[in-house]
């Protein structure tokens, strides 16, 4: 049986997973989708091993029929997933201690051509080029560990320049058109903050194998966002101490100008941080300020804002340390170390979310039913963290959702 990390035991059909079900899922319009949407959740949050849609409803029901209308609701009924996220949001944040918005990226092996999504693409985790659906989720980074609030799933132009793709896969006009990941990411966000009044919070994302890393940036500085973003070593930056102009040459690689910088002073070791070494072991942050270069068709007499990159010198492991630029030019070296800790901390989530949660085992073909199926993953994955536990914050009013 997979462990959950809930705070208490969970026990199929009790109330507080059909309170929390109606919560979340309790605007569906017929009472069989609530009544499908719990089994679901059931289905996920006890079932050993592969989440299969037949594993699921033998583990809710002995019903024959049961796998086929359990089939149906995933992945045919035409049903609005953006209200259960809202929902889940509006559910999540009173029982949670917010400290960022981390992004996270999952890329689930495929069979075949048919999956909505599917291409080959190069995967840096695996080291090989795979055929596969790439998502992209957005978590809110809790003292509890983070929660994924929203997610969307990358179309290469296969998929949104062919009409016969794309009516047979149900994906919807707004999806069509040019949307890389630094969109969707920037989508995610712009999504989470309208559906909350969280207090402002960092963005953190790992882009260090996206070619967009720049277009990310400046999509959020361009939004108001904090943000610290771990980016290629090679994204061309100029020195950013100088003022427009002052002899700034060509760009350069990020890392060449972060390793010649000033180190932002050694400090001990974070005990209990994720992602830190050993305890006792000094390391440095090496940093530098630094710019994005101009465009073409930047607006003329604009200097591009100034931002600070940075890294950690390790002994033994510099070469692996990635290269971070942040907006939060005034952090300490500890708070930015911190900050850059939520992300090992969805990388563990997104593990446990495939392993023991059933995030790769969708089985359907539709856009919406992919959406479908990982609205219902973080709903699940959501309740096993949260539900029950003493993080019930209701007098500490730190976030609320806003109404749908």
């Amino acid at each position: 049986m997979a462990v959950h990390h809930s705070t208490r035991p969970f026990t199929p059909g009790t109330a507080p997973l059909v309170s929390f079900a109606e919560e979340v899922f309790g605007y569906l319009p017929r009472a069989d989708q609530r009544r499908w949407a719990h089994a679901y959740l059931e289905g996920l949050l006890s079932t050993p091993g592969k989440k299969t849609v037949r594993r699921l409803a033998a583990a809710v029901s002995a019903s024959p029929t049961a796998s086929q209308s359990l089939h149906q609701f995933v992945n045919a009924s035409p049903w609005d997933w953006g209200p259960a996220m809202r929902s889940l949001a509006h559910w999540t944040l009173p029982r949670a201690a917010p400290r960022a918005w981390t992004i996270g990226t999952v890329v689930v092996p495929k069979r075949g051509e048919s999956s909505v999504g599917v291409h080959r693409r190069f995967d840096p985790a695996s080291g090989r080029t795979v055929n596969c659906q790439v998502g992209v989720g957005i978590f809110l980074s809790t003292e509890d560990g983070p929660v994924p609030l929203g997610w969307r799933i990358l179309l290469p132009s296969r998929w949104t320049d062919d009409d016969a793709l794309r009516e047979r896969a149900r994906i919807p006009e707004s999806s069509v058109g040019d949307r890389p990941a630094s969109a969707q990411v920037l989508d995610l966000v712009h999504t989470l903050h309208s559906r909350t009044t969280a207090m402002p919070l960092p963005v953190v994302a790992d882009m260090s194998s996206c070619a967009e890393a720049a277009s990310l940036i400046r999509g959020l500085d361009r939004a108001g966002c904090d943000f610290v973003v771990a980016v290629p070593s090679a994204l061309a930056v100029l020195p950013g101490g100088r003022s427009r102009g002052e002899g700034q040459g060509g760009p350069v690689p990020v890392r060449r100008l972060v390793h010649q910088g000033d180190g932002l002073g050694e400090f001990p070791a974070l005990l209990g941080a994720p992602g830190t070494v050993p305890a006792g072991q000094p390391r440095r942050l090496l940093n530098t300020l630094v710019r994005l270069p101009e465009r073409p068709g930047d607006r003329t007499g604009t200097t591009p804002p100034v931002h600070r990159a940075f890294a950690r010198r390790v002994p033994g492991r510099q070469a692996d340390e990635p290269v971070w630029i942040t907006n939060l030019t005034r952090h300490s070296a500890e708070e930015l170390i911190a900050l850059t800790g939520h992300h090992t901390r969805t990388a563990g989530a997104l593990r446990t979310l495939e392993d023991d949660f059933g995030l790769r085992d969708f089985e359907g073909r539709s856009f919406p039913g992919w959406h479908h199926h990982m609205t219902l993953v973080s709903a699940a994955f959501a309740y096993s963290r949260l539900a029950g536990s003493a993080a019930e914050r209701a007098d500490r009013p730190l976030a609320v959702a806003r109404s749908a």
